[in-house]
């Protein structure tokens, strides 16, 4: 079965949220989510940024490997600044979240660490735990 532009966008309206289709919603839901203590201002603003500043530095290397742009000393301080960009969105997360950039750290190290007991394999990235998000 082949399905149709406009079934596709009705499916699609249909499994969207509440929230993200309607102002009254969504202004509701950020009101709650205040009042449980949770910046969704500040989350929103690092999640939108690291994205958009990830895709800076990934254009950077698209040109680097896909269309000739050399690794130059100007193109990796380039990349460089951008991860810098990343980083203060990554800050601002952690603002938002209430939890230390080291402690984020930490967690990441623990996390790889037992998933990857002997270093990186093929096998254990493929085949994880579902308790091992």
């Amino acid at each position: 079965m082949t399905i149709s532009l406009e079934q596709y966008t009705q499916f699609v309206d249909a499994t969207a949220s509440d929230s993200s289709k309607n102002y009254t919603d969504f202004s509701q839901r950020i009101a709650d989510l205040d009042q449980k203590g949770f910046s969704t201002q500040r989350v929103l603003n690092a999640a939108i940024g690291m994205s958009a500043e990830s895709g800076e530095f990934m254009e950077i290397i698209k040109k680097i490997v896909f269309q000739g742009k050399e690794p130059s000393e100007e193109n990796i301080h380039h990349l460089k600044r951008e991860l810098g960009d990343v980083l203060w969105y990554i800050a601002q997360a952690c603002i938002g979240l209430n939890v230390s950039l080291s402690d984020v750290i930490q967690m990441n190290f623990d996390k790889l660490s037992a998933r990857y007991p002997q270093g990186f394999s093929i096998n254990r990235s493929e085949h994880r735990p579902q308790s091992d998000v």
